[in-house]
């Protein structure tokens, strides 16, 4: 027996494209990780990413602390938008517009399937306590803040998954 579309949750039914701006804003976890210092090696082009943070994201709750105005402060702050998702390489691979893009589902952990706003802290994939702002931090050290974050953790047994 197959469940009705209106069953499933809204990012499981409908494309990127096709989500409302709230919807769209519900899928980020806040795990903070798109917000820090990235680094790109002029021969490689690897990028690799650092314990160092944009200067408006608020480290007590890995949001940005003037998402609304994010532009005005800093000026080449990218908007993640279903039309750029696939050429931002830079986002964490645990990221839900990353993930919807590349067909998989939302992590166990997303706040969306907890119904928990905390759960991306709670299983230790956001950046909260782990990073510092670049307001702390000389360009000239950023090398010293490379970093490697965890990526997807198994879910608590047992593991009850919400909103199905």
């Amino acid at each position: 027996m197959s469940k009705k579309n209106s069953d499933l949750p809204f990012w499981q039914v409908k494309k990127l494209e096709e989500m409302t701006a709230s919807e769209w804003e519900s899928l980020c976890d806040g795990c903070g990780k798109c917000c820090l210092v990235k680094l790109e090696d002029a021969d490689t082009q690897e990028i690799v990413d650092t314990d160092v943070s944009c200067k408006l994201l608020d480290l007590g709750n890995c949001r940005c602390s003037k998402y609304s105005t994010r532009h005005k402060y800093v000026p080449d702050c990218i908007k993640v938008t279903a039309d750029n998702i696939e050429t931002l390489s830079f986002m964490p691979p645990t990221c839900a517009y990353r993930l919807l893009h590349e067909g998989e589902d939302l992590p166990w952990w997303h706040p969306l399937v907890t119904g928990d706003p905390n759960s991306v802290h709670t299983a230790g994939v956001s950046a909260l306590d782990r990073i510092i702002s670049e307001t702390e931090v000389e360009d000239a050290d950023l090398e010293d803040h490379v970093v490697e974050w965890p990526q997807d953790p198994s879910p608590p047994k047992p593991w009850v998954r919400y909103g199905r």
